[in-house]
């Protein structure tokens, strides 16, 4: 049976999806590693313990088709600042409208929590993401330079 994008569920993230959400990170980072000529990147050295630790209390959410995670985000709370962290989406399903879909349901899971505010960033050579954040209104509020010569450009969302 062929999968399809309407058939996805979107379901809070548990600790016992680590494997299967560092699994997907990888695949979905090698584009970025491409991008900034690197491999060093956090999303790919994450270690499963590390990401485990990270799930425990967060906010982030699973999106499936079937049994198969297709997309992943992660979340947490910091005061009224909603912190959302490595959107990723399986390489064969991008730009279908999974990670709309996710930022969605995670920046709503924040709301009920007494977010106000959605804070995210990405590297600034990351042309897709910062046209899919900008277009769910996601505004530009700071450039860092990283040590390694890359920007990343830090966005903020109101949840009001």
């Amino acid at each position: 049976m062929r999968e399809r994008v309407e058939d996805v569920s979107i379901r809070p993230v548990r600790t016992e999806d680590a494997g299967e959400v560092l699994t997907l990170q990888r695949a979905a980072f090698v584009q970025e590693a491409l991008i900034y000529d690197s491999v060093q990147m956090p999303a790919l050295t994450q270690t499963l313990a590390e990401l485990e630790a990270e799930l425990v209390d967060n906010l982030g959410c699973v999106a499936q088709i079937g049994e198969r995670t297709v997309g992943a985000v992660r979340a947490r709370r910091d005061g009224e600042l909603l912190l959302v962290g490595r959107l990723v989406i399986a390489p064969d399903l991008q730009g279908a409208g999974i990670g709309s879909r996710l930022l969605a349901v995670v920046e709503e899971r924040g709301r009920e929590v007494g977010c106000r505010v959605a804070e995210l960033f990405t590297g600034s050579l990351s042309e897709a993401n910062l046209r899919l954040y900008t277009k769910l209104g996601y505004r530009e509020t700071e450039r860092v330079d990283g040590d390694d010569g890359i920007q990343q450009v830090f966005m903020r969302k109101d949840l009001g």
